[in-house]
């Protein structure tokens, strides 16, 4: 079973710290000023783990598919 990350995006305040921590995986998106993932299957588990567990309104998630 694969694991993937998902982003709730209206919760989202845009403060950044999952991009920096993880950039191949999450990005700004300036123009709506919230995070995005751009790889929700890829990238170093455990950075996603620390943005996960970084994040300070809990809006990203594992799930399993």
């Amino acid at each position: 079973m694969a694991r993937r990350v998902y982003l709730v995006e209206e919760e989202c305040i845009g403060c950044g710290t999952c991009a920096e921590l993880c950039p191949t995986v999450f990005s700004l998106n300036e123009d709506e000023g919230k995070a995005e993932v751009i790889k929700p299957l890829g990238g170093p588990e455990e950075l996603i783990q620390e943005a996960i567990d970084s994040c300070p309104v809990e809006c990203i998630h594992w799930a399993e598919d």
